[in-house]
């Protein structure tokens, strides 16, 4: 009689608790990250406006740090409704989403360097801009976060508009403003589809 050969056991699929609790750990995630990233932009568009004595950067910081606790209390208050669905992610998503970042990051510096080499410093936000809404489009598959499209077609476009507007001879803190805002108001506004919507 030949003998049976030993069989591996399956691998057990994740309960519907443990998706859910991912799928939770996620969003929260995502409106940190996004809210965050949405405040640094806030950050430089303010720094585009003049001394940092001036009224309006301060008035600009103090409004982009209250919609940015407004924004993680949103997407981390414990009376959130449950997102509507549960994500479904791709095999070594955690993996892509580390090469995803790493290139965007090699990406960003190469844009400063070679901006600060040209001497056109006003590309450096429109460069990162475009490097950032980029990411968001295979970010978009590996978070099964399918709004991520949105966002990085809205970066991408903000992208273009700053090319016209250096193209127009706008100084580099005009174009860090404009810029800088808009980017801001995209990833606030990710950040509370993810909060609200999941």
């Amino acid at each position: 009689m030949t003998p049976t050969p030993p069989t591996t056991p399956p691998t057990p699929s994740p309960t519907d608790a443990e998706c859910l609790e991912l799928t939770r750990k996620l969003r929260r995630r995502g409106t940190l990250v996004l809210s965050f990233f949405a405040l640094v932009w806030a950050f430089a568009a303010a720094s585009g406006t003049g001394s940092a004595t001036d009224v309006v950067p301060a008035s600009i910081e103090a409004a982009a740090l209250a919609v940015t606790a407004a924004a993680i209390y949103l997407g981390h208050r414990k009376e959130a409704a449950p997102s509507p669905r549960m994500v479904s992610l791709p095999a070594n998503w955690a993996r892509g989403v580390g090469v995803v970042n790493t290139v965007e990051l090699v990406a960003v510096f190469a844009v400063v360097a070679a901006s600060n080499a040209a001497g056109r410093p006003e590309l450096i936000p429109v460069g990162i801009a475009l490097v950032v809404g980029l990411h968001f489009f295979p970010l978009a598959r590996l978070y099964d976060q399918w709004q991520y499209r949105w966002t990085a077609a809205l970066l991408t476009a903000v992208a273009v508009a700053g090319v016209v507007l250096v193209v127009a001879g706008l100084s580099d803190e005009n174009v860090r403003l404009v810029v800088g805002l808009a980017c801001a108001a995209v990833l606030w506004g990710s950040a509370y589809h993810v909060a609200v919507r999941g």
